[in-house]
């Protein structure tokens, strides 16, 4: 029992590291809280439910999903189901947690090989500097080693070309290239929200009046075909990066997302109250997903 608690604690180092640098290089996140508190949704932002983080990773044998979930997996999350998305050239995978008030964790993968040969040259010219998986020399119950492994770069800063030739055929690519392991994105669960703001519609219509934008592909808001699962998510910010040589450029950064689980038909009758985790729609659905992850791309932040 007491190493399970000693790496439960341990996961609540790693990912309170997660958020906290995560709301310092996403503006939108304080905004948005500021926003909850001052309405009085919530007293204090701690009062929110994570649905889930997630990450993009870089398909190179060293690198990727496999050396990715090696951190989680030994904090007691369990692998779930596997997505494949063609356009984008991404492998998936959503991890449950090992308490309902973690947040499930979404990994995803540029699947390289399938690029062309000349953005393999560039990723590879990269990911090649990590000639071992760094997964396998951390010590996954020291959560202050883990916490500054998953802020710093495993490779040499891009150069602004490298960054555009990705970009043309990747965005995802060039994601990856220049943030690296950096929290993607975080998710606010809506559903146990107060009457007003507990649905994403209601959510969202709160969110515009803040000022805030929204990702507008397949809809402001993204529906499972099961109708089980809705979700939105805010347009990312352009953040003022810098590149090999000093050179600066505007890139896409990250972005916030909302989800609204219903309550899964064998538990319509439970009260309100009685209601946790398990008895909502789980998992994540690819078609909501694809377009969610459009959040950096320029047809989104371009606009």
């Amino acid at each position: 029992m007491e190493a399970k608690s000693d790496k439960l604690a341990t996961l609540d180092i790693v990912l309170g590291g997660l958020m906290r640098r995560y709301k310092e290089r996403v503006p939108d996140v304080g905004t948005i809280l500021n926003a909850m508190v001052n309405t009085g949704m919530i007293n204090h932002a701690d009062e929110i439910e994570n649905d889930h983080i997630a990450f993009r990773t870089m398909g190179v044998p060293q690198l990727g999903v496999q050396s990715f979930e090696k951190i989680f997996l030994h904090y007691g999350y369990e692998k779930r189901d596997h997505y494949f998305f063609e356009g984008k050239k991404l492998d998936a995978w959503w991890y449950s947690p090992p308490r309902e008030s973690d947040p499930r964790i979404f990994v995803s993968e540029l699947r390289v090989g399938d690029l062309s040969e000349e953005a393999q040259r560039i990723i590879r010219s990269y990911t090649d500097e990590v000639t071992s998986d760094p997964a396998d020399s951390l010590d996954l119950d020291n959560g202050l080693e883990v916490d500054a492994f998953l802020h710093k770069p495993l490779w040499r800063t891009p150069t602004v070309s490298d960054y555009q030739a990705l970009l043309k055929e990747s965005e995802y690519a060039a994601w990856v290239i220049y943030n690296r392991y950096y929290l993607n994105h975080f998710t606010i669960s809506v559903h146990n929200l107060p009457e007003g703001y507990n649905t994403v519609a209601d959510f969202n219509t709160f969110l515009e009046k803040n000022g805030i934008r929204l990702n507008t592909s397949g809809g402001k808001i993204k529906v499972s075909p099961d109708g089980g699962l809705l979700q939105s998510s805010t347009v990312a910010e352009m953040i003022n990066a810098e590149f090999a040589g000093g050179e600066k450029l505007s890139i896409s950064g990250s972005y916030v997302e909302f989800a609204e689980r219903k309550i899964l038909p064998q538990f319509k009758n439970i009260p309100q109250q009685e209601l946790h985790r398990r008895h909502r729609r789980d998992g994540f659905e690819a078609g909501n997903a694809d377009k969610i992850f459009e959040s950096t791309y320029t047809t989104q932040t371009g606009k």
